[in-house]
């Protein structure tokens, strides 16, 4: 697999969702509906059959579990066009935007703010910012803290005012879910987060950080170019045209 995709390996494995099952190199993903990242067949490296044959498999895996089929692929690379000539089309109706900026940058560590820490165990304020009512489930939370993870959190006046995630896989450090409530925003609260699990990346083996954004989160985009970030390649997620996905197994 060429750096990107290799990349976006370890970034799956540091999201991992509670049903993953392997069709030669792609990764076929459940987490009862919960982010495209983790419903999706990963569509990466050589599905060891052809494309056609491959995806008819995702269409019977996503349907036998009642999700929406559905590949994640690297931007212009040889198997999104593949998957686009199969009559796929892009997701445009993805809930988080279906284009995404996968972001990289060197792992810097800062002393650290009052306030703000990374725990061993997500605390029930962490819960709050980084899962929203209609997301929370089992599968959600297991997703979550699957793997090597510190749960980031900011506490200011007595109350929970932000919180992130950070995973550990591969030496990379990927980071996830940063939130900072609305009364505490213009603080710097999102950037002491980031220091606080950048640091907490680095006591735990990861050399280098990596994270994901929609293309069109302007907001997020600038400020995590102000802290070093630099785009490393983009995906896109993908979706049978209507009609196109039937399933066999029925």
């Amino acid at each position: 697999m060429n750096a990107p995709e290799t990349l976006l390996v370890a970034c799956s494995r540091a999201w991992p969702p509670p049903v993953v099952e392997h069709l030669g190199e792609w990764r076929l993903r459940w987490a009862d509906g919960f982010t495209g990242r983790a419903n999706s067949v990963l569509a990466v490296g050589d599905a060891g059959r052809p494309v056609p044959e491959a995806l008819r498999t995702v269409c019977d895996f996503a349907h036998d579990r009642g999700i929406t089929p559905m590949a994640q692929v690297v931007r212009d690379s040889p198997t999104e066009r593949a998957i686009a000539a199969e009559g796929w089309v892009e997701a445009k109706k993805h809930r988080r935007g279906h284009e995404v900026v996968v972001l990289t940058a060197p792992l810097t560590t800062a002393p650290a703010v009052p306030g703000v820490v990374v725990l061993d165990e997500p605390s029930p304020g962490w819960w709050e910012f980084t899962l929203a009512p209609d997301e929370d489930s089992p599968a959600a939370r297991a997703v979550m803290t699957g793997g090597q993870v510190g749960y980031g959190i900011a506490t200011l006046d007595g109350v929970t005012a932000g919180a992130v995630r950070g995973a550990v896989v591969d030496g990379w450090l990927h980071v996830g879910r940063l939130e900072v409530s609305p009364a505490f925003r213009r603080r710097g609260l999102a950037s002491a987060l980031m220091a606080a699990v950048h640091t907490w990346g680095a006591e735990h083996g990861a050399d280098r950080a990596v994270l994901e954004v929609a293309e069109g989160n302007a907001g997020a985009l600038a400020l995590y170019a102000g802290l070093g970030y630099a785009p490393h390649h983009r995906y896109r997620y993908w979706v049978p045209a209507p009609g196109s996905c039937e399933d066999s197994t029925s």
